[in-house]
């Protein structure tokens, strides 16, 4: 109950809007919802005008164009009420004073200082006045409100029923709902804001540290390739003999500009490297360890397949650039990641080709064969697609995920063999 009470004062705040000039619900998403609050002043203002001139006039025995006068001045108030109910209540709350001196001078016997219609249009203006005014306005008002019953409560005839103490009590109480409904969608209302900012930091973070994880490994493949470049250099002139100077020169400053490209990729990689990924120097796998892959998940407890529908030998794979061995790599150890956690027990087939100049990564499971948990459920954040797109990207790259109608999902990504100078956009 408290839930739903927290769920409408949310809705309810959102769409009363901050500017004290605007109508009530006026940033309502439906047009029948910023009209809803015209239509019930409208509805109670028609109701009471008549009932407080037919009231006064024949149990008060007030004139009927005084009845009339007071009717509308006790009950109009209501539809400025939409807009401006500080306003609204001035005009009530002085409307309803001075109507109680005919009233006084009538039926000594019938229930006073209020009648029964104050008493609804006043608290039909409270909870008005509780959706937009603050806390303190809200006190003034219950206090005005308890002065003028004692006050005009003395006037009255001993006799008759005292409906000061209830317009007081039930004044009371529903400017105190209001309050705190509307307090408590406002809190809601915030935290909502709150959890999204944090949510997309979370997103932003979690995006950083994918790409600076992509880093540290594709410098392990850069590195690898340079110490190549600086050996081959240092020990061409040993290996080719009758070398001029000039080819020696060359080599040499190949291989000093090598070495201090390593340097430098060094000090990137201190830069990018956590403290918890400090000893973190293994060979990066690649394609050729996708069957350990593949079995470590089927004993895990999916049962998942590998297959290279479009290679004639295995060993084709070692043709394949490094960015795109191990970005193949991770899009299917993720891929499986998310199967275990989201489809556990889900028939999974992963198969590795080759299309033209790209190598082709498709991994599809169906449904799950057992029920999710709903502590891995919670854990989903989609994160994991968010370390596919950067992946992509890397080598110039497509990918495509989604669900499939049987309740499966797939994961297919196209990357070049060439990989681009720069990533695209």
């Amino acid at each position: 109950m408290g839930d739903r009470l927290t769920r409408a004062g949310a809705t309810l705040t959102a769409a009363v809007g901050d500017d004290r000039s605007e109508p009530l619900l006026a940033h309502a998403p439906r047009r029948w919802m910023r009209l809803l609050p015209y239509l019930i002043a409208l509805g109670f203002t028609a109701s009471l005008i008549p009932v407080t001139t037919q009231v006064l006039s024949n149990d008060y025995g007030v004139g009927g164009g005084l009845a009339a006068a007071i009717g509308v001045a006790q009950s109009a108030p209501l539809i400025l009420a939409v807009s401006r109910p500080l306003a609204a209540w001035y005009i009530m709350i002085t409307a309803a004073v001075l109507g109680t001196i005919p009233i006084f001078q009538g039926d000594a016997h019938r229930p006073s200082p209020w009648t029964a219609m104050v008493i609804v249009a006043y608290l039909v203006l409270c909870i008005a006045l509780a959706l937009r005014e603050s806390r303190r306005t809200l006190v003034k008002i219950w206090l005005v409100t308890v002065a003028a019953s004692i006050t005009v409560g003395i006037f009255r005839d001993s006799t008759s029923q005292d409906t000061g103490v209830l317009l007081i009590v039930l004044s009371g109480g529903v400017l105190l709902l209001g309050a705190l409904l509307r307090e408590r969608g406002e809190t809601r209302r915030k935290l909502v804001a709150q959890e999204t900012i944090s949510e997309a930091e979370r997103t932003r973070r979690t995006l950083l540290e994918e790409r600076a994880r992509i880093a540290r490994e594709l410098h392990d493949v850069v590195a690898h390739h340079m110490s190549v470049i600086t050996v081959q250099a240092d020990s061409a002139p040993y290996r080719l003999h009758g070398l001029p100077g000039e080819a020696r020169e060359e080599f040499e400053s190949i291989a000093t500009g090598a070495r201090a490209s390593l340097t430098e990729m060094r000090r990137l990689l201190a830069v990018l490297r956590s403290e918890e990924a400090q000893g973190d120097l293994v060979p990066q796998p690649g394609l050729a360890h996708l069957p350990q892959l593949v079995e470590a998940t089927v004993r895990g407890g999916v049962p998942a397949d590998l297959s290279y529908p479009e290679l004639a030998l295995v060993g084709e794979l070692a043709q394949v650039p490094p960015a795109v061995d191990l970005s193949a790599y991770r899009i299917v150890q993720e891929a499986l990641s998310n199967v275990v956690r989201h489809a556990p027990g889900a028939p999974t087939q992963v198969s590795i080709g080759l299309d033209g100049d790209a190598l082709l990564v498709v991994v599809v499971n169906g449904p799950a064969a057992e029920p999710v948990s709903p502590v891995e459920s919670a854990a989903g954040t989609g994160h994991g697609l968010i370390g596919m797109n950067e992946r992509v990207r890397l080598v110039g790259g497509t990918l495509d995920v989604g669900p499939l109608p049987d309740g499966g999902f797939r994961v297919a990504a196209r990357l070049p063999l060439t990989v681009p100078d720069s990533p695209t956009a």
